[in-house]
């Protein structure tokens, strides 16, 4: 682990580099691990930075795609952030989507890769089987086209959380918040430029879904890669980063006066 996750203020996040800012979001089952190839690559030209969402903490109420957009822009306020690139995986692509909604002045570009908000099928709907070692395998190598890319500290971290009453509670009322807060009526206003990375093997938010982005947010672009299934930063980093790169210095954020 070549970065140092941060504390402050009841927030966990990793923060490296210096530059312009990339506000990466995780999944529903992510965490800040996820985004260890977009830290090393880009963390000398960008300022990169994770929050922790608060998805197995906190009161039920907030269990949602709106209560994660407010602590979202709790987060922005408070580290005083500006002409933000939003890069978010699955969940976090969601959270990024509607938070790009909420605060169009605050985003300046958009990358969603295997990202919920249209269709997706995932785990999180039902409740997590508790205590099945196996179950909790089976789902996690699901989310990738190589199985062995879920490793067993990744298969455990997942599930010693479903070993969780509390956590599996939150985890259920995120995943229905997510599937009831369909956004094919909203993505026409979103204008910043926009990239869409996606599994070509995604078996949670399939190719079709990219392809439905790509129609309905009229300032994007979509970029397939092979034998990758729903997290194509963890699978294919260096195809990742490359479609990223070339992105990001295809669309130069214009510099606020």
């Amino acid at each position: 682990m070549s970065y140092q996750v941060k504390e402050e203020n009841g927030y966990t996040f990793i923060d490296e580099g210096n530059g312009e800012v990339l506000l990466l979001l995780h999944g529903l089952f992510g965490a800040l691990s996820n985004w260890e190839g977009v830290i090393n690559t880009f963390k000398d030209k960008y300022r990169v930075m994770i929050p922790m969402m608060p998805i197995y903490e906190g009161p039920i109420r907030d269990a949602g795609i709106d209560g994660l957009v407010e602590f979202i822009d709790r987060f922005v306020n408070y580290k005083s952030l500006n002409q933000l690139t939003l890069l978010g995986n699955s969940l976090g692509g969601h959270v990024g989507l509607v938070y790009t909604l909420c605060y169009p002045e605050k985003v300046d570009r958009l990358i969603l890769t295997g990202s919920s908000g249209l269709f997706e099928d995932s785990m999180g709907g039902s409740f997590p089987k508790r205590g099945s070692y196996d179950y909790i395998k089976e789902r996690v190598e699901y989310t990738f086209y190589s199985p062995e890319t879920a490793t067993k500290e990744l298969i455990t971290e997942v599930f010693d959380i479903t070993k969780s009453i509390p956590k599996c509670m939150r985890i259920v009322s995120i995943a229905k918040s997510a599937q009831r807060h369909n956004l094919a009526n909203d993505l026409h206003k979103i204008a910043v430029p926009t990239l869409l990375v996606w599994g070509l093997n995604d078996t949670i938010t399939p190719p079709s879904v990219g392809h439905e982005f790509n129609r309905l947010i009229k300032n994007s672009e979509l970029r397939f890669i092979d034998k990758c299934c729903h997290a194509p930063m963890m699978e294919h980093p260096a195809q990742f980063n490359e479609y990223l790169l070339n992105f990001l210095n295809n669309n130069p954020l214009h510099k606020s006066s």
